[in-house]
């Protein structure tokens, strides 16, 4: 009857709201409450918690949330208590799941345990070895003047990516057959840094060879090369299992996924050639006859290498451009995932699998942010632990100054000014749209190619002598106009255009008004646009960031007015090409004077006359005449081909 129509019907509910190992349960909330899904108000009668991770949700949003991770943990602890029965003859070298439940920094599990590893010997007792790789010790470095975006986007807890679940996804690598050849070579690299640190990895009668401060030092090497070993794993699941899928099989369109992994190729260059360069130094101070015990006595000359020169500019242009595009990528991937349902249903079976349940798309996205900040950390403390080798400990310092002023670009240079810029745009009407004086139309998506450099109020003076507020956006190649209305932004409805290049701009100060300046664009016919500012000292601050600015505008050639991400993608790639040639080129003249110093001082040697360089690739054949010929056009060609190059026509 009744009653057995609405047990069958309280039993549907029930299986209805059993989803993705979440125990959902009807809530009573209030409007203000968000869903941890979509990020938007729940009413009160969509509602559902699972009280098991504490997550609330609208009803439409159930089949988008990953796994309950609470109950995942449930089910491991089960199978690990299982297996534990079987692991009872393990030897002392062998973690313990008690060990691996315990924070990174906690390197020994007991008082007793160190005892016995490091023996009796006077001052090893005390030994206390603390990890750099938490969240908190990142942002400890930062102060309140900090900017605000990057507080706060290295203030987001990372805590689901603890030590315990990074060692389990390297067990995991080959459980998918999404990982390629690249996920199972880092796997075999981080073979040798499973376990917890270098005090653990080694022989306990290799460490009783060791003092107190080399053990901390070793232990922190140990830590740096771990950790950049698992930042090239995370670059390498963004690349190959969301990416490269994204490409393939949801046909994502190009432009699109490059927003959401910027500079991702550029990154896993600089990391693997870091990568590399440690490894070989783990390698080549191996113990003779070991493959587990080594002791890396230098290391300051290869992070000189990675944090000054050329691989710091590549570094500090790289970072300082994915940092800034940090809030817009999760932005965008949180769209595709709210209205996507392909999208939605990708990345769900790919949450579901071991090795990614700790590394989504933003969990990816924030860490890469984060890497960079943990450099400073990871090496003052290798050099507090450098007591004996000075030039070893001068290398540390002058690095240690490098990666800093690095970190200050970084965080000066982008990240305040992106989360400004995002709270423009967010207050941006998306229909708004300007036409340009080529006849082009400026569309909202334009600003996010470029870099704000300055904004603030100013007042435009209209043919009426009217003056209206205006907010203008000092950005790399163009000054826009904005009108706020409605509470919203638009372009203003003028009889100039609001978007005025900074090619050949002229910014001049209005006689006989201390607050007022013209600004003179270089268009056919010129526009004159006369700004007033709220003081003397304002107008000149805009003065002075409107010339540097003009400055260093770059060519319509390499930055076009407007442009698609697509076409932008390109061209950078393009630009890319050509300092490869110019470095191909360098590299080539150098052989040549190298080739040319050693003819000489091989014939001075000999007792030979030294060889005209004008002759050095004559011989005294046949086929000479003819080879000469072939080389000079090779010479030509190649000087060509970089011209070429650096030609927009490509």
């Amino acid at each position: 009857g009744a009653g057995g129509l609405e047990r069958e019907k309280a039993a549907r509910e029930r299986e209805a709201r059993y989803s993705n190992g979440h125990l959902f349960t009807s809530l009573t909330v209030s409007g203000t409450t968000l869903c941890t899904a979509c990020n938007k108000s729940i009413t009160a009668k969509e509602a559902l918690s699972c009280p098991t991770c504490n997550v609330t949700i609208h009803n439409r949003c159930r089949d988008t949330l990953p796994n309950c991770a609470k109950m995942k943990q449930r089910q491991q602890k089960t199978v690990l208590m299982r297996n534990n029965s079987a692991l009872q003859n393990v030897t002392l070298r062998t973690k313990t799941p008690g060990m691996r439940e315990r924070p990174t920094s906690a390197i020994y599990p007991s008082e007793s345990f160190r005892q016995t590893l490091l023996g009796s010997r006077r001052g090893r007792s005390s030994l206390s070895l603390s990890k750099s790789v938490s969240t908190n010790n990142i942002v400890g470095t930062l102060n309140d003047d900090s900017p605000l975006g990057l507080r706060r986007i290295l203030s987001q807890s990372t805590d689901s990516l603890s030590f315990r679940a990074r060692a389990m996804s390297m067990e995991s690598l080959n459980d998918d057959g999404d990982y390629t050849s690249m996920l199972e070579e880092i796997e075999i690299e981080g073979q040798d840094f499973k376990a917890d640190s270098w005090s653990m990895a080694v022989d306990s009668s290799y460490l009783h060879t060791h003092r107190k401060n080399d053990i901390k030092r070793q232990d922190v090497i140990y830590e740096l090369i771990q950790t950049e070993l698992h930042h090239m794993r995370t670059l390498y699941i963004m690349e190959r299992v969301f990416r490269q899928n994204m490409l393939d099989e949801l046909q994502l369109d190009p432009s699109t996924v490059h927003v959401m992994f910027p500079c991702l190729d550029h990154l896993i260059r600089i990391h693997s050639h870091f990568l590399a360069q440690l490894l070989q130094r783990r390698n080549n101070s191996l113990q003779p006859g070991s493959c587990r015990n080594f002791t890396i006595h230098q290391l300051g000359d290869i992070l000189l290498e990675q944090f000054s020169g050329q691989c710091a500019d590549d570094m500090q242009k790289t970072y300082a451009e994915f940092c800034s595009r940090h809030l817009k990528a999760v932005k965008l991937y949180k769209e595709l995932l709210a209205r996507d349902k392909r999208f939605q249903c990708f990345i769900r079976v790919r949450q579901t699998r071991p090795l990614l349940r700790c590394h989504g798309v933003q969990e990816c996205i924030l860490l890469v942010t984060q890497r960079i900040f943990k450099y400073p950390v990871l090496i003052q403390r290798i050099l507090d632990n450098t007591t004996e080798d000075e030039e070893e400990a001068s290398s540390l310092a002058y690095c240690l100054t490098m990666v800093r002023e690095l970190l200050s670009s970084i965080d000066q240079q982008d990240l305040e000014k992106t989360q400004r810029l995002q709270e423009i745009q967010s207050k941006l009407d998306p229909r708004a749209e300007a036409r340009v004086r080529d006849g082009g139309i400026f569309k909202a998506g334009e600003l996010f190619r470029r870099r704000l450099v300055h904004e603030g109020t100013l007042f435009w003076k209209t043919p009426g002598s009217r003056l209206k507020d205006i907010q203008v956006l000092l950005m790399t190649d163009i000054l826009v106009f904005l009108q706020e209305k409605d509470q919203r932004y638009i372009f203003p409805s003028m009889d100039k255009p609001p978007v005025v290049s900074l090619q050949n701009l002229i910014v001049r100060d209005i006689a006989n008004q201390e607050r007022g300046m013209f600004i003179i664009s270089d268009s056919s016919p010129p526009e004159m646009y006369e700004f007033h500012a709220a003081s003397k000292e304002d107008k000149n601050n805009w003065i002075r960031h409107i010339q540097r600015t003009v400055s260093k505008c770059p060519s319509r050639e390499e930055f076009p007015l407007i442009e698609t991400e697509y076409k932008a993608h390109l061209r950078r790639l393009k630009a890319d090409l050509q300092q490869k040639d110019r470095e191909m080129l360098e590299l080539l003249q150098e052989r040549v004077t190298l080739f040319c110093e050693l003819a000489e001082r091989t014939s001075s040697q000999d007792g030979l006359q030294p060889p005209i360089t004008r002759y050095l690739f004559r011989a005294d054949t046949p086929q000479a005449p003819r080879a000469e010929k072939l080389l000079l056009d090779a010479t030509s060609e190649g000087k060509s081909h970089v011209k070429t190059s650096e030609s927009p026509n490509i």
